[in-house]
């Protein structure tokens, strides 16, 4: 199947990508002034990452969800389908929004679990909606699937060493 970019995809690309690094690049700036100061006041597990690898890691996977996001905007679908399929990814991106929020700004690692827990399906809904449009689409949530499973742990990890 070739993708073909004509203007108009190419301008949902972009609007894709952007929906998708502006919510990591908010929830970010929001979330910093306690990612420095609160953060050092917890236990973190011996194998907890540097914080350095967090923004290279959610840059990626932001554009990964971007495009997989366009893939479905630009597909032939039925318009119901692809109705479905989008709310449930802003579903997920907007659960993902929440959790910096929750976990830092309201300094709660277990709401941020329970949270975190709600992504977790959300994406696996959102990749099983976006496999009948498009598998491509689909398998480009999987690093971000794989890496939120991880963040759970780190933060059940947090939870229990913190309360």
């Amino acid at each position: 199947m070739a993708i073909t970019l004509n203007q108009s995809n190419g301008l949902k690309l972009v609007l894709s990508i952007i929906l998708c690094e502006g919510v990591g690049i908010i929830s970010g700036l929001l979330a910093a002034p306690e990612m420095k100061q609160w953060l050092g006041t917890l236990q973190v597990p011996s194998w907890n990452p540097p914080s350095y690898l967090f923004g290279p890691v959610w840059t990626l996977l932001y554009f990964l969800m971007g495009v997989s996001f366009w893939l479905i905007w630009k597909s032939t679908a039925p318009d119901k389908q692809k109705k479905y399929a989008m709310i449930v990814f802003f579903v997920q991106l907007v659960l993902n929004f929440l959790w910096s929020f929750i976990f830092f700004n309201l300094h709660s690692p277990f709401f941020a679990l329970i949270n975190i827990l709600l992504m977790l399906i959300a994406i696996s809904m959102t990749m099983y909606y976006f496999s009948f449009i498009s598998r491509i689409a689909s398998w480009l949530l999987l690093p971000y699937l794989l890496w939120v499973c991880f963040a759970t742990v780190l933060n059940f990890s947090i939870w229990s060493l913190n309360s």
